[in-house]
């Protein structure tokens, strides 16, 4: 059975928790990892974070079913997921550099981006990065810039965080461009176009805004495809149904109205397309297992 790890497994001190979300973010130093979190380094495990490491020395990386070797003199930038497992062999000669490791919903909710949504940590070609010394400076200046922020007693500094990791992943992606692909079934065009029509509608940003689209029967309808045929491509490609889809980025979109404006709960149900708050509120203590009121009253 592959184990899974936390942040705390990596971290010896806490990251501050209730950042944007109550996500956990870290940045730190490779050589300040403890003894304790380099041996955790070398166990093929899942972790509960996602991670963005900028390494130099001497060291093999185990991931899939491919084996990746760090030359001494080697700079290499590394995503990780939370789905595929993973381990790093350190040799003698040691390794150096940064790593940023955050939990999913560190991601502000306002935006519709998660972190399985992006390429770099999909595999796609870029989870496994070798740098030039230009781009290594670059990319050292961003972790600096991090951890110089964490430290920092500034209100905002998570949301500075969120960007400079943001600017990182962003900065991997103008390193290698993203390939063609013409060889896309079916199914994966359909989910794409599926996803573009679903995130288009959001965010919502006043209240007297609309969904346009929220039953599966319209998005088929828009997409000229039957229901069936639709749901089957979803189910194949990602797992989940239409139905799961749409009342996911639609909770997701309630919990950022309720965390981030001064709408009433009745106007977030509305722009939603809640026929009133009382249906609003069931589904959102269905998806969420809380009610609309006791999550404004967290924040």
């Amino acid at each position: 059975m592959v184990q899974q790890q936390t942040l705390a497994d990596y971290v010896n001190t806490p990251p501050d928790s209730g950042s944007l979300n109550g996500g956990n973010f870290a940045a730190i130093r490779l050589h300040e990892f403890s003894d304790e979190s380099l041996a955790a380094t070398a166990v093929y495990s899942r972790k509960d974070f996602y991670k963005i490491s900028l390494i130099t020395g001497d060291a093999t990386y185990y991931y899939r079913e491919k084996t990746y070797q760090i030359e001494p003199g080697d700079c290499v930038l590394v995503f990780t997921n939370r789905e595929t497992p993973y381990r790093w062999q350190i040799h003698s000669g040691g390794c150096n550099g940064y790593s940023c490791m955050f939990t999913g919903d560190f991601l502000p909710l306002h935006t519709y981006l998660r972190p399985a949504n992006l390429a770099v940590f999909n595999d796609a070609g870029y989870s496994f990065l070798k740098l030039n010394e230009e781009d290594k400076a670059t990319f050292e200046m961003l972790f600096q810039k991090m951890i110089t922020e964490q430290a920092s007693n500034y209100e905002h500094k998570y949301q500075l965080l969120f960007l400079y990791m943001l600017e990182c992943i962003h900065t991997a992606f103008k390193l290698k461009p993203a390939p063609v692909n013409h060889n896309q079934t079916a199914a994966e065009r359909l989910t794409a176009s599926f996803k573009l029509l679903l995130n288009d509608q959001f965010p919502i940003v006043n209240p007297f805004q609309k969904l346009t689209m929220r039953s599966p029967q319209a998005f088929a309808d828009k997409l000229a495809v039957h229901i069936n045929y639709l749901n089957r491509a979803l189910k194949e490609i990602t797992g989940k149904t239409t139905t799961q889809f749409i009342t996911e980025r639609i909770m997701q979109e309630a919990q950022a109205l309720l965390m981030h404006s001064n709408w009433s709960v009745s106007q977030i149900s509305g722009s939603l397309g809640f026929d009133d708050p009382t249906h609003f509120a069931k589904a959102f203590r269905k998806a969420t297992g809380q009610k609309p009121s006791a999550l404004r009253q967290m924040v």
